[in-house]
């Protein structure tokens, strides 16, 4: 009985191969239709990067909250990174060179120790001071004007890439995004 089903499974099989005939003449092309209307900004899946610029005050519990716009999905499992302006270093007669660094960031101040750090979500990041001392204390160079960066990369996108995180321009070059394509956006 196994025979018979081998056998007769076979000669199905070289039947349907054998019902090949030549290929048919090609067909016409069709008329170009109307171009349609523009639609609406979809959102990026590709990876964004975000400068925010903010105070932390006593009156927002020494915290900056960003809300991503509409326009920017995050996944719950994108990654989100932030990083502090370090400091600028002037470079001539050309503008000056940005140095960013990824956070956490600890600081040892005379008051003691002192650490920006985030969290986020996929609806925002909040940026945040932390210390092992009263933050009134500090000087408004730690507190006042702080400029963040926001890269959000993308999960799938990620997915077996080998890449430094703490180095932003790393980062942007992997994203594919141009200092002139950052958005800025001010915190009050």
């Amino acid at each position: 009985m196994k025979k018979l089903g081998l056998l007769l499974g076979t000669f199905v099989a070289l039947f349907f191969m054998a019902c090949e005939g030549p290929a048919g003449p090609p067909g016409f092309d069709g008329f170009d239709g109307i171009d349609g209307e523009d639609g609406k900004d979809g959102v990026n899946i590709l990876g964004t990067v975000i400068d925010i610029e903010g105070d932390f005050t006593a009156s927002n519990d020494y915290l900056i909250d960003y809300t991503f716009p509409q326009t920017v999905e995050v996944f719950e499992t994108d990654v989100v990174l932030v990083y502090l302006l370090w400091e600028q270093l002037p470079d001539g007669n050309n503008p000056p060179i940005d140095v960013w660094r990824l956070l956490p960031q600890t600081l040892l101040l005379d008051q003691g120790i002192l650490q920006y750090n985030y969290d986020h979500t996929f609806l925002d990041v909040n940026i945040f001071l932390e210390a092992d001392f009263d933050l009134s204390t500090l000087s408004p160079a730690d507190t006042q004007g702080q400029v963040f960066r926001i890269a959000i990369l993308p999960a799938d996108k990620l997915s077996g890439a080998k890449l430094d995180k703490s180095n932003i321009n790393a980062v942007m070059n992997f994203l594919g995004v141009t200092e002139k394509e950052v958005q800025r956006v001010k915190i009050n």
